[in-house]
């Protein structure tokens, strides 16, 4: 076999390999309904709760360290408080490795509307299949299934019409 066709096969292997673990990281359908957590606030909230409402959400992996992170935020604010009272949920989730004193200082400064945790254990990345870079956002239906993922700053365009569709049906 020449050298060019090993190389192909070797990276249409690897790209089958990839996308197997993909599939296999990625949330599951109805999967979100079994996601809880504490707020820096002290305040617990499941998912499931947010269902029960109708609620469609947004959940944004973040940190204080992301610069993408901070500049998306006053957007992601923006939206928060057009959306929320058509049926908008949000979370704003904190990576393990920042400082829980940075998280609150930055939530202070920039006064966020929205529910703000500390993934203190890495569990919600991992239950979100893994996430490993900043910023990651997902959009999460009625039914708590996710059906739109970023991975750096969104196209806002997109993921207002994808909402919007998520709140109307």
């Amino acid at each position: 076999m020449n050298t060019s066709i090993k190389w192909m096969v070797a990276a249409g292997i690897a790209a089958i390999i990839g996308l197997t673990a993909y599939q296999q990281l990625a949330p599951t359908k109805g999967a979100m309904s079994q996601v809880s957590f504490t707020t820096i606030d002290h305040k617990k909230i499941d998912f499931a709760d947010w269902q029960a409402q109708g609620k469609v959400t947004v959940v944004n992996f973040w940190a204080t360290s992301c610069s993408t992170c901070k500049k998306e935020m006053p957007n992601m604010v923006k939206m928060y408080q057009e959306l929320n009272p058509k049926g908008l949920e949000y979370v704003a989730i904190a990576m393990n490795y920042d400082n829980p004193e940075y998280i609150k200082n930055y939530v202070n400064e920039q006064q966020l509307p929205f529910n703000v945790t500390w993934d203190q254990e890495g569990r919600l990345a991992t239950q979100f299949g893994g996430i490993m870079g900043t910023p990651t956002t997902f959009i999460i239906d009625k039914r708590g299934n996710v059906i739109k993922q970023y991975v750096g700053e969104p196209n806002w365009d997109d993921m207002y019409s994808v909402i919007n569709k998520a709140i109307a049906a």
